[in-house]
């Protein structure tokens, strides 16, 4: 026979578990936002510079120029499509199927773990 058997704590003793229990994952959580924050940093920093010498890039002129002879080259040539190459592995769709085997594959290693585990009762 198994015996449910109930046990009532103290609040302050609960509270201080759920403390030592939470800390790391508190701690965890902030250094994950600080790292991502400082990988993000330099990206949004370099989008206030608008000096074409200090960023190494090219004047507003320079560009609508270049983006004129993309269009003319488009209008030109209409058989060759968009250029972005949906069936392609690297494309929408082939990328999209790759993360799909990958994550559906964690997934159904996942429940078949799931399915072996013994529940064990104290």
């Amino acid at each position: 026979m198994i015996f449910d058997t109930k046990v009532k704590y103290e609040r302050t003793r609960i509270s201080r578990q759920v403390l030592y229990v939470n800390k790391p994952i508190i701690i965890g959580a902030v250094l994950l936002s600080l790292f991502t924050a400082s990988a993000f940093l330099p990206l949004a920093a370099a989008q206030y510079s608008s000096s074409p010498a200090y960023t190494g890039g090219s004047t507003l002129e320079e560009q609508l120029k270049l983006a004129r002879a993309k269009v003319a080259e488009a209008q030109a040539n209409p058989h060759t499509g968009s250029g972005t190459p949906v069936l392609d592995a690297g494309g929408v769709l082939g990328a999209s199927i790759a993360v799909g085997a990958v994550f559906g594959g964690i997934f159904i290693a996942f429940v078949v773990r799931a399915k072996q585990a013994k529940k064990i009762t104290y």
